[in-house]
């Protein structure tokens, strides 16, 4: 018993060590992270205030309309844009038919995918 005892005795700085390493590993795992994201931000703040703003204000303007029918609504928005409120704002970001012709979809890379990994070029 005395082997036992004295083997468990010598694994206790070892478990220390393995304890104290992964301590430090989560410790600078979190902390690389965060700081990962320092500096990187490259848009104006002021814009997308100004952006809030503007859609705030319409949004304000449309909430004290009465509601409209159906066929006002249509009239509405036909001037162009997503909806009432948003407008035009951010368009050239979103993705649409219009703008997204020659996009690849899902179902052709995973096509290439196949025929890359069977070799059916």
């Amino acid at each position: 018993m005395k082997k036992v005892g004295f083997g468990l005795s010598m694994l206790r700085p070892v478990r220390f060590v393995i304890v104290a390493i992964t301590c430090a590993l989560l410790f600078f795992s979190n902390t690389v992270a965060a700081s990962a994201t320092v500096g990187t931000n490259t848009s104006n703040p002021k814009e997308a205030t100004t952006q809030l703003l503007e859609t705030q204000k319409r949004t304000d303007e449309a909430s004290a309309k009465p509601p409209l029918s159906a066929e006002d609504q249509i009239e509405a928005t036909k001037g162009g844009g997503l909806n009432e409120i948003q407008g035009t704002a951010d368009i050239e970001k979103m993705k649409r038919p219009e703008n997204s012709r020659n996009a690849t979809t899902v179902e052709d890379e995973v096509k290439n995918l196949l025929n890359k990994v069977t070799g059916n070029d």
